[in-house]
């Protein structure tokens, strides 16, 4: 999605006290109109349950064939929102459209069943006692007998199981039974498919693998979709857009790279990967000082003169280089195979992370040669102390 595109609330009335500055313009939300192509639109929508809010306001629209996905942590709304695209859970203000066509509003809304909505959920939701060619076939109810056939034959193929028909749940492995799920769901040719931490279940690997699998799947089929995890990874590995949400908002909508390297609030930086947040002081519109020496930046930065500022640093910002000057003890140390995290103490006492090439091995407590390398300038307000 184009951030012009979406919206909301907070930001009608202007942006939030820690917003960022940075290089390009904050992928914020100002007011616009969704697009008159927007397979879904979510539009300002309120849920709760009891006298607690759960989703506060919240809109995006997507645009036909985009993966998105809704990204947080456990408790900010996400699963709801999926819940209530779905026709599971009511609105209490707000409005959902799918195809132009008002499903869902605080007035009522269209049966889950009438919405022409896939859905894969956490624990794959198969029946036990139906093979995996049944369980495909049971959403194409009121088909032709050789028609429904040939469509099961035809995803089990594109999921890569037309080997597996005749096995149960049971005789599957975990991912095998996750892309059953997954061929159930787009059999009858959704609208709209929405995805439930469908890769929860599975171990590291076959869930970093599977979610690449799952994107060519998806996008071959031009299939318009919505993911719903905690996991930053299935997130960038899946999603054309992102939509980070914090307490029932969505903080920021935008691809995987603008929000690692232009996080627009506090929240997003800390979220989205490693880094710290280091006090520095603007120099000018485009210079910012800090400890680690002089960064800047190729736009003005949108911040007062001389004013105080926390600057983000990620590992990847902290170059090792034995010929600087500037030394940083090492603290900790995490090897990842080809690249090892360093936790660094420098003079002050403030602390860095630097990812390092694993062939420099350092000991705790050794001394290091370290410089800032920072191509995206991303600076917020201080913070009160």
């Amino acid at each position: 999605m184009d951030w012009r595109r979406a919206r909301q609330a907070p930001y009608n009335a202007g942006m939030r006290a820690d917003t960022v500055s940075q290089i390009s313009p904050p992928v914020s939300r100002p007011e616009a109109a969704a697009p008159a192509l927007a397979v879904v639109e979510v539009d300002q929508i309120f849920h709760a349950f009891g006298s607690q809010r759960i989703v506060n306001g919240l809109s995006f629209s997507l645009a036909r064939g985009t993966i998105a996905c809704l990204l947080g942590p456990s408790g900010c709304g996400k699963t709801t929102v999926l819940r209530a695209i779905a026709g599971f859970e009511p609105l209490r203000e707000g409005r959902i459209l799918l195809d132009g066509k008002v499903v869902s509003s605080a007035a009522g809304g269209v049966p889950p069943e009438h919405r022409r909505i896939g859905m894969v959920f956490q624990d794959y939701a198969l029946f036990p006692h139906l093979t995996a060619r049944e369980n495909v076939a049971f959403g194409l109810t009121g088909q032709p007998r050789a028609q429904r056939a040939a469509r099961v034959d035809e995803v089990l193929q594109l999921v890569g199981l037309d080997g597996v028909g005749s096995r149960y749940p049971h005789e599957l492995s975990g991912g095998q039974q996750q892309r059953v799920a997954l061929a159930r769901a787009l059999a009858p040719r959704p609208e709209l498919l929405l995805l439930d931490e469908p890769f929860s279940n599975l171990d590291v690997d076959l869930r970093e693998r599977l979610s690449l699998e799952v994107r060519a799947i998806l996008k071959a089929q031009g299939t318009t979709a919505i993911l719903v995890t905690h996991d930053q990874h299935e997130a960038f590995a899946m999603a054309d857009e992102i939509g980070v949400m914090h307490g029932g908002l969505i903080e920021q909508w935008g691809s995987a790279h603008a929000l690692y390297h232009q996080p627009a609030t506090r929240f997003v930086a800390g979220f989205i990967g490693q880094g710290v947040l280091m006090p520095g002081r603007l120099r000018g519109p485009r210079e910012v000082m800090l400890e680690l020496g002089t960064l800047t930046s190729r736009e003005p930065l949108a911040l007062p003169a001389d004013a105080e500022v926390d600057v983000l640093i990620r590992p990847d910002d902290i170059v090792h280089d034995d010929a600087s000057p500037m030394r940083a003890e090492v603290l900790h140390k995490a090897f990842r195979g080809a690249e090892i995290l360093y936790t660094l103490r420098l003079a002050s006492g403030g602390r860095v992370l630097a990812l390092v090439p694993s062939h420099h091995n350092h000991a705790i407590g050794e001394p290091i040669g370290i410089r800032v390398q920072a191509d995206d300038v991303v600076a917020f307000p201080r913070a009160a102390r």
